[in-house]
């Protein structure tokens, strides 16, 4: 699989020998592909994409509107929010120290703090995947062969992670809501980057070498991804 990037935009490379001109299109899930002609150069195809930046943001603006329903949260008892992968339900509570806590199972949330639920539970979630991510960093970081020299989450828009120049890998708070295993390959991609800016062939052998079943899990996330939602 060819993949383009061009500043923060990924799109996913499909050629044809009967294509003959460009085009970006916007998968249901939000993955972006470019259709080129064989051959067709790498810096036409980025000029390409770049002249078409303005519509890809609307479209995935767009695609973003149109997810079910079933992801406007009410914080509410009853309410179901991921966490790793797994459905923990809201339960409001009258007296607790803090706004928020996961406890046996249940997120437990204060009924005072609930009309300010999202921030209560976004903060939850930053505060959670930093450890746990350092941890898991550290892990997958023996397979990859590099390392961050900071990681920092935040809200990275449709992007699950990022690299800066100065070796800080960036992490989108919303990858702690995903299963581990779609969680090791993000970091895996993010950490290849310390080295391969570029998706090139050694990029996705060192992926292949670091995580044999790599294409299974982007597949996943390609196809369950733009679920997590809040």
């Amino acid at each position: 699989m060819d993949v383009v990037t061009v500043d923060d935009l990924e799109l996913e490379l499909r050629g044809s020998p009967r294509r003959r001109s460009l085009q970006v299109t916007v998968d249901r899930g939000g993955e972006l592909l470019v259709f080129a002609p064989t051959g067709c150069e790498a810096r036409v195809i980025e000029q390409f994409v770049r002249a078409k930046r303005l519509w890809i943001y609307r479209e995935l603006e767009r695609k973003k509107q149109l997810l079910p329903l079933a992801q406007t949260k009410e914080y509410a008892s009853g309410e179901g929010f991921l966490y790793l992968g797994r459905t923990h339900r809201v339960i409001l509570v009258d007296d607790q120290s803090v706004p928020l806590k996961l406890d046996e199972g249940r997120f437990k949330l204060l009924r005072s703090a609930a009309g300010d639920g999202r921030e209560h539970m976004v903060a939850w979630y930053i505060a959670h995947a930093q450890p746990w991510l350092a941890t898991r960093v550290e892990r997958v970081s023996c397979r990859v062969g590099s390392a961050p020299r900071r990681i920092v989450v935040r809200d990275l828009g449709f992007r699950w992670g990022s690299c800066g120049k100065d070796g800080t890998v960036y992490f989108n708070w919303r990858s702690i809501l995903l299963p581990p295993h779609a969680i090791d390959y993000v970091i895996a991609h993010e950490l290849l980057h310390l080295r391969e800016t570029r998706h090139s062939r050694n990029f996705w052998r060192g992926m292949e070498r670091a995580m044999p079943d790599f294409r299974s899990r982007k597949e996943w996330l390609a196809e369950n991804g733009h679920m997590v939602g809040m």
